[in-house]
């Protein structure tokens, strides 16, 4: 029999157990306390962060400054938006909201108390409207019909029927012959949800973007908002249960909320030229998905193959898709207007900071107590995700890369005795801690021109978004004429000018309209700071040898090495964001929160609005047709004292409502965009000669 040590008394301490080791637990002890020590340190130092957190907390972002600041907004926006006719209905809307609610009037029947009447509210709040400066109204700008008038007068009238297609925004207009127009903008075309699900029931037919009831939900059903407007991150289509499709309507592109109008001040301007509901159409799209899926899902371009808008074109003739064949823009295009026409990369260069820190100029620019409340409310990593889920958005990728946005040392659109360049997309500060990484061993990042800013974006995406990029989209740049004969039949170059030809038109016109005047963010300014969670890893620490143990080799157990990781072995990457604390007035370009600011109407870049439009295009390569390509650049001079500019702003958003732009667009359509000759205002011509295009 073999004879075994009796364990210990149960009743014995932990303390007493732990001095009774047997001599293989005593190399486990030390680790084990080490971890003890370690989860000390991090509770000790999690602790003191939070207390220094709350003695720095300024005053405008604790709730006593927030509540109020909240209600004075509320009722400043209720005075901009609340029209004198929206009372009429008010008592009526008031009374079945009540019922819905089963809430109840208590009766007296012993007081006679008056009734709710608003007749005399209305009566002073439509004096009080009547007060108010046109111009200062949101809802107009005082120039309203003006151009259509003076078009009329001129005996001008409908002749190409239009179809206006927004979306990232942009029109187009068919039936043969016609005027296409063309603004890709900012998402605010509407969509609303068709969904019967029981968690999406409550935006059956809502607009859950644009529109005050887009508004309302973000406020109280956030999360279920979100996931009602993210895609399916491997099929790139609709989520279970969620369905999410394009506004009908010319009122779904009007105005993106009430008061903010869009393009209901071109649509004033063709109804005086007798354009109305019989040659004036709206053929909205979801912009949320790709080119391909668009077709796959909603049958979108089979149902426009007489709607051309940009991309199109090349769908239309393609022998796979469209079997319109090659002169089919030719029988049915008269001319194609690029309004604020992001070709080179969509919107700008802020598309590449949105994917890889949920970032862009309006978010690090605004004021502490704002940018408080919008991580707190809609975080840098929800709004990643949210623009990463969305596969349209991804269309917005630079393109051309260091041969068109510059390297290192040198940019296209670079100033005179600039003190940094444009070249370096990405740029980090010599104290920042992803360049303090490299001494202290670790893998660190050097400044990053257009292409390695790219690869360096896409390692920091999931492989779902990394697929979808490489199944839908191409951002390269091709000189092979060959090749760009070949690309017209692959839909993956289409949405990029640089891989493909422009059609067989030679009798169709192109027109380039745009700002120019307005600080236009171009390049950043980036950090890094602490590890965190992410679903990526692209910046795990490498392993670091304590000292001279041979065990620690590469045939070794190393033993003698220890990672910078927690103990936990969570997914880590390095918190990556703009440089929001560097500002640089006296710097060439000036560095704005992070931002080095270049030419543009205040969203899109000047290479980006007028490169291929004053050189590109002007080459057989890409316009083996010769299709007469005419160029005006728009001067932005906001009117100070009218909240939006007036009639001679270039904004990329207001510029719908310049004067300048809507006589184009009439005399275009109208027949007479002869009259329309090239007009520069920028050094575009000198810039676009600088691209290494061969």
């Amino acid at each position: 029999m073999t004879l075994t040590r009796r364990a210990n008394k149960r009743n014995q301490s932990d303390s007493v157990l732990s001095n009774h080791t047997r001599p293989d637990e005593e190399h486990d002890e030390q680790p084990a306390q080490t971890l003890h020590d370690i989860k000390e340190e991090a509770e000790a130092k999690a602790k003191d962060q939070v207390a220094k957190k709350r003695d720095e907390r300024h005053f405008y972002t604790t709730r006593r400054f927030l509540f109020p600041l909240g209600l004075i907004l509320g009722i400043f926006m209720g005075f901009l938006f609340v029209q004198p006719t929206d009372f009429q209905d008010f008592q009526t809307h008031l009374a079945l909201l009540m019922d819905e609610f089963e809430i109840t009037m208590p009766e007296f029947p012993n007081l006679d108390l008056p009734q709710l009447d608003l007749s005399r509210v209305e009566l002073e709040w439509r004096k009080l409207w009547s007060n108010i400066p046109e111009p200062w109204k949101l809802n107009t700008n005082g120039l309203e019909f003006t151009v259509g008038e003076k078009m009329a007068e001129r005996g001008l009238s409908a002749k190409h029927p239009v179809v206006l297609i927004p979306g990232i925004i942009s029109t187009a207009s068919s039936l043969p012959p016609v005027t296409s127009f063309y603004l890709p903008h900012k998402v605010t075309q509407g969509l609303e949800s068709w969904s019967t699900s029981p968690d999406y029931r409550a935006f059956f037919r809502k607009k859950v973007w644009g529109g005050f009831s887009m508004i309302s939900q973000v406020t109280f059903n956030r999360d279920k908002w979100i996931a009602a407007l993210m895609l399916d991150p491997v099929t790139g289509l609709d989520p279970p249960g969620a369905k999410v499709r394009a506004a009908e309507g010319i009122d779904a592109a009007s105005s993106f909320i009430q008061g903010y109008w869009l393009w209901s001040k071109i649509v004033e301007n063709l109804a005086v030229v007798n354009y109305d509901t019989n040659n004036l159409h709206l053929a909205p799209y979801d912009w949320r998905l790709s080119y391909y899926n668009l077709e796959e899902r909603d049958g979108y371009f089979s149902k426009l193959k007489a709607t051309i808008e940009g991309f199109v074109m090349k769908w239309v003739e393609s022998p796979e898709h469209g079997r319109g064949g090659t002169d089919w823009v030719e029988n049915h295009i008269e001319a194609f207007i690029s309004i604020a026409g992001t070709h080179l990369v969509r919107p700008s260069a802020k598309a590449m900071a949105a994917f890889l820190s949920g970032e862009m100029k309006d978010t690090v620019q605004v004021n502490p107590a704002g940018a408080y409340v919008l991580e707190r409310f809609f975080s840098r990593k929800e709004r990643q995700k949210l623009f990463r889920s969305w596969a349209g958005s991804a269309s917005m990728w630079i393109k051309g890369g260091d041969d068109v946005w510059g390297n290192a040392t040198w940019a296209p659109d670079d100033l005179d005795n600039a003190t940094h360049t444009h070249g370096a997309l990405i740029a980090f500060r010599q104290n920042s801690p992803a360049l303090q990484g490299q001494a202290e061993g670790e893998p660190g990042v050097v400044n990053m021109t257009s292409s390695e800013a790219g690869t360096w974006i896409l390692e920091r995406t999931p492989t779902t978004f990394q697929k979808m990029m490489a199944s839908n989209y191409s951002f390269g740049i091709e000189r092979d004429e060959e090749k760009l004969k070949a690309n017209n039949v692959d839909f993956t170059k289409w949405s990029n000018p640089l891989e493909i030809q422009l059609p067989h038109a030679p009798s169709m016109k192109m027109y380039c309209v745009y700002g120019h005047g307005k600080e236009t963010e171009r390049s950043y300014w980036y950090t890094q700071q602490q590890y965190e969670f992410d679903d990526v890893q692209p910046d795990q620490p490498s392993a670091v040898c304590t000292d001279d143990d041979p065990d620690a080799g590469a045939g070794g157990t190393g033993a003698g090495c220890t990672s910078r990781r927690p103990a936990l072995d969570l997914p880590l990457a390095r918190a990556t964001h703009i440089d929001a604390d560097f500002t640089d007035d006296g710097a060439r370009p000036r560095i704005a929160n992070g931002v080095k600011m270049g030419e543009g109407d205040g969203t899109v870049s000047l290479l980006s609005l007028g490169a291929m439009c004053v050189e590109g295009w002007k080459r057989p390569r890409w316009n083996p047709a010769g299709i007469k390509v005419v160029t005006v650049e728009l001067p932005h001079n906001p009117v100070a004292t009218i909240p939006r500019g007036g009639g001679t702003t270039s904004d990329h958003v207001d510029v719908l409502g310049s004067l300048a732009l809507n006589e184009i667009i009439l005399k275009v359509a109208t027949g007479a965009g002869e009259e329309v000759q090239d007009s520069f205002v920028s050094n575009i011509r000198e810039y676009a000669k600088r691209i290494k295009w061969d």
